[in-house]
């Protein structure tokens, strides 16, 4: 995926209101630009960070610009924008790249399923048998640690999902948690039941009925990012 048009290089001011960032770009322009990302984002910026954004021209848009990538203060590129993850998978899976998921007949989005009134991210056909595939973008990771971690923030909605998946597995449809880890130089991915043991809980217990869990990382810069290499899953 190029990112396109390019992105700009800026400096974080600050982040506040979860979804606004004051930046100065290198003309030394200040602006204010939409932060997507609903998480704590821990370990992904400090101030004066360097950060690269897509602007806008859109004159009905209120903020001039997005928030896309950031180098985090281990010195790691970071995809902060977490509305791409499902972008990027959608593009691995018509490659082919995610072998555990190839040869599929038809592929859908948010498809509404589950007890709880969920919409799955994707919902793949294989001759007639459906697989619904849930997708997370993770970008904690700790300093000197190859090892990434999710979710940076409680989540009752990933639970949930997680609960859905595992109901659908113990029915015997193909069910599957894939993580979409959006950091570089990362080998592996954990949850982070430092921060929400109830999802670390769910995610075993989704394991136990049955659902599949998959990690793939990117390669990353700013000009573009790609989903690339299959992450070992460390429960």
């Amino acid at each position: 995926m190029r990112f396109d048009p390019p992105l700009e290089e800026a400096r974080l001011l600050r982040r506040y209101k979860r979804f606004l960032a004051d930046i100065e770009t290198a003309s030394g322009e200040l602006l204010t630009i939409h932060c997507p990302n609903t998480g704590s984002m821990l370990n992904c910026m400090s101030d004066g960070c360097r950060i690269w954004f897509s602007r806008s021209n859109d004159p009905k848009r209120k903020l001039p610009g997005t928030w896309e990538l950031g180098e985090t203060p281990h010195g790691r590129l970071a995809c902060l924008n977490t509305a791409r993850a499902n972008g990027l998978v959608e593009e691995a899976l018509r490659a082919g790249l995610i072998r555990e998921l190839a040869g599929f007949d038809g592929l859908r989005r948010e498809v509404p399923y589950g007890q709880e009134r969920s919409r799955v991210d994707f919902c793949l056909e294989y001759a007639g048998e459906a697989a619904f595939v849930e997708v997370k973008s993770v970008t904690l990771g700790y300093a000197d640690n190859v090892v990434a971690a999710f979710p940076d923030a409680k989540t009752e909605r990933g639970a949930k999902h997680l609960r859905e998946l595992a109901t659908l597995a113990r029915s015997g449809a193909r069910a599957v948690q894939l993580y979409c880890v959006c950091l570089a130089d990362i080998e592996a991915v954990r949850p982070a039941s430092e921060i929400d043991p109830a999802y670390a809980s769910a995610l075993r217990e989704a394991v136990a009925a049955g659902v599949e869990v998959l990690a793939y990382g990117v390669d990353i810069t700013p000009q573009e990012i790609s989903l690339v290499r299959r992450l070992e899953v460390v429960l």
